[in-house]
Formats: structure tokens, sequence, C-alpha cells
């Protein structure tokens, strides 16, 4: 990502001003030779990013990254006073050093050019590579508009898959936006995240942030396997084999996190009773509490999570049933949506028959610019009233805002169904405005104004 904060003018033709560099000015350690380059550049800001990493006039130089991976990088005091507090004080504070060379072995070489780039050409230039280092050389000289610039970038490259370590970081930079949104895509997708690589690679106590979660939506077993995952990453780190012991000892605390007790029966059985993780007592005890009248004293804890309480944005104000409507002979029902913040398409709400109980096999998708992002082939059963029946993918799909989505469902299934009436083009759902609008999708005459997929049902 590249951005101008202030963008101007040139005022000289790119043609020349090119031609004169390739002769009188290049940077990277060499300086400028020229006579009158001033005049070519009409702004300040533009002669400024002339220095940028220019020996010309450097007053001080930087020898940047740790030992091995070094890179000198000049500088110019007064650009970079003007540019941040902490350089002001190092060059003109009461505790200033005549040093001609600073050592700065913490932080990456382009992480710091990109700090300094935007000092000297008030130019933001992120990738996802460095911008945790980025945002960290931007923290401790304390330029905050970059610092910033770094949180967004992060916000809007948020997944499940690196969640837990920005999580881990957000704590680490003391961002507590970017931490709220870390905890709403773990939340929701908190299957995809524990069984992400990024998960393995956190701090133990961002580990037993996680496993303390109430709200966290997923299965314990998961729960479980993902912090076996974490300890034989752990024992990796620390240099130890990762036996059963050793994952144990790792774990310490953190295991009596996890909710063994609200695992179903055959999944403890099955699974963590035979990890090894556990010890012989513990199972025991474990066991007697799924089946004795007395149960034992736990170290774990039996309550279960409270997880997430799913939400459902209902498009249509009234519902109908006719005698030719609504069929199904393998088209396609669809719609598309927009939201104005980010939520987690958990499933839709579905109509089922007007005729009595029937079965219905649903194939349902949801699309972003004609490229699928989730579908799952799932039947259901109607009781014939003119209720919604949820319908669910397998995991929360992540929806990003004002983008429009596509959610289509291709029913089978003999019975006549209830279809929606007097539908809205926008809906408020507590925080969270939906707007809808035909698909070209849409062959089997659902709309915005009438027909299938009365409820989208999401996480906020």
């Amino acid at each position: 990502m590249a951005a101008e904060l202030f963008p101007t003018k040139k005022l000289v033709p790119a043609a020349s001003v090119q031609q004169y560099q390739q002769q009188n000015i290049t940077n990277n350690n060499t300086s400028v030779t020229g006579c009158n380059w001033q005049g070519l550049y009409p702004t300040i800001r533009e002669r400024n990013s002339v220095m940028f990493n220019n020996e010309m006039m450097a007053d001080v130089h930087f020898v940047v990254g740790p030992p091995g991976g070094t890179q000198r990088v000049p500088g110019h005091k007064y650009v970079l006073a003007v540019g941040s507090s902490v350089f002001h004080a190092m060059f003109y504070g009461e505790l200033a050093e005549d040093q001609d060379e600073i050592r700065i072995p913490d932080v990456e070489p382009p992480s710091f050019l990109a700090m300094l780039k935007y000092i000297y050409c008030d130019e933001i230039d992120l990738c996802a590579d460095t911008v945790l280092a980025t945002l960290y050389a931007a923290k401790k000289y304390i330029v905050p508009h970059l610092a910033r610039a770094c949180v967004n970038f992060l916000e809007t490259s948020l997944s499940a898959k690196n969640a837990c370590v920005l999580l881990s970081q957000s704590c680490l930079f003391e961002e507590p936006d970017l931490t709220q949104r870390c905890w709403e895509v773990i939340d929701a997708q908190a299957e995809l995240a524990l069984r992400s690589e990024g998960f393995c690679d956190i701090d133990v106590q961002t580990l037993e942030s996680i496993l303390r979660r109430e709200t966290l939506n997923a299965k314990e077993m998961v729960v479980f396997e993902a912090a076996l995952n974490w300890a034989e990453a752990e024992c990796q780190r620390q240099d130890l084999p990762p036996t059963i012991e050793n994952r144990r000892l790792v774990l310490g605390k953190a295991i009596y996190l996890i909710r063994i007790p609200t695992m179903a029966l055959e999944d403890f059985a099955n699974g963590a009773a035979q990890s090894g993780v556990l010890t012989l007592n513990e199972t025991n005890d474990i066991f007697l509490w799924y089946t004795a009248a007395k149960k034992p004293d736990l170290l774990f804890c039996t309550k279960p999570r409270k997880g997430l309480s799913p939400q459902r944005c209902h498009r249509f104000q009234s519902c109908a049933y006719r005698s030719n409507q609504w069929r199904y002979r393998g088209r396609c029902d669809s719609i598309q949506f927009a939201v104005d913040k980010r939520v987690f398409i958990a499933g839709f709400g579905l109509y089922g028959s007007s005729c009595g109980s029937a079965e219905y096999s649903a194939k349902i998708e949801l699309k972003r610019q004609g490229v699928p992002m989730a579908q799952r082939i799932i039947k259901y059963f109607s009781d014939g009233s003119s209720s919604t029946f949820p319908v669910w993918f397998e995991y929360p799909v992540q929806i990003e805002p004002d983008t429009f989505y596509t959610a289509s469902v291709v029913l089978d299934g003999n019975e006549l169904s209830y279809f929606g009436q007097e539908g809205m083009t926008e809906v408020q759902c507590g925080k969270v405005t939906f707007q809808f609008q035909c698909s070209s999708d849409s062959t089997n005459g659902t709309g915005v104004q009438g027909g299938q997929i009365p409820e989208l049902i999401f996480y906020a």
C-alpha cells in the first residue's frame, strides 16, 4: 500500500526531472553533484524527498538491524527532529549526544526506511511482511500518524489466519481498537483461528487469554487439540523434545483453562482421555464427573462457554403461499447484500413447505465478485409452518463493509414452499445496516421484493 498524505502537483515535466536525476541526483548512499537541483522541485516536501536515504548533507548515520543483517542509513538531524519527538530529544534535547553513528539493533532495515520515507516524503509505504516491524519503529520513535496507518492496514488485512498473532502484537503495542477487532474475528471464527499456523506462534499469556475466553465459538475438543499443537511448537522454541510430558510441562496451569468436562463424552473418551496429557487421576475423575451421581471436584471448569448468539437479518415484512408457487426444479434463488461494518455470515434462514412437513436438500453459497467464498450441501426439515429454518455453513464467513456479496441457494424438494413479500432494500439489525439488491444469478424468481432467502444469520 503506497499513499501520499499530501499530494502535490509537480510543475516540472516528468521527463526532464527524470533525466536530471539520472545525470546529477542519485540516492542510496551517494550524493547530489548537480547545481541548482533545488529549482527542479517547487515544494519543500519534494526537496525533502530528495534527501531521503541520501548522503548529501547527511550529518548522522544509523547502523540498523541485528548483527549480521545491518544496513547503514544516512540521515539529516533537522528533518528527523521535525518528524519525531524522540529524534528531537536525541539530537537537540538537554541530554543530546554528538554522535555521528547510531546503532539500532532492534529495528529491521526495511521498516526503519519505511519510517524515514514517511518523515521525509509524507508517503506511507506498507506491506504485509513488514507492517508489524514498521509499527514497532513508529511506536519507538513516536510517529503517531504512521503508527495509526499501520494499525489500519492490520485491521483491513485481519482474518482468522492471522488474528491470534495480531492479538498478541496488539496487546504488546497497546492498541485497544486492534485488540477488539482481533477478538471479534477469534470469537466468530474460533475453530479456523485455533487451527491456523499463527495460533502456534503466540506467547503463553495470549494462549491463556484465548483459552479463558467465554465467548469463544468453538467445540471444546478443537480447543484441546489447538492447545496441544501450541505445546508442541513451544517445546521446539524451548529446545525440548515434544514428548507428552514436555507438552504438559509447557502448558502448565493453562491446561485447566480448557473446559474438558464440557466435551461430549464420546469426544473425551476417544480424544482427551487417550492423549496422555492428562494424569490417570484426572482422567478417572472426569469420567466420574460424566457418569457418577456424586461428582468429584475438578480443577477444570465444568461450565460450557457461552459462545456467541447469532443474529438474524430478516428482509421481508410478510410471507405467503399460493397453489403454483414457490417451486424448486434445481434453479437458483439468489440475492446480493452489503453491510456497513464487518460481520460474519454463519448461514441462511430459509422457508419450508407450505403443504405440511417436508425435507429439502439445499446447496448454499456465498460469493464475492463472482468468486465463491463458502458453499455447503445440507438437508433441513420443515414442519409446514411459515417459520424460517436455519442452514449453516461449516464455518462463519467474514464479510467486509461496503462491498456487495451474493447469497445463493439451490433447493431440491417436491413440496411448494412459503415465499417472502414486501421486501426491504435496507434493514437495520442492531448496529449493522444491511442493503439488498437483485442478483443476476437468481433464476427462480427471488429478488429484493420477494422470494426465498428471507434471513441472513450472522455474528457481529
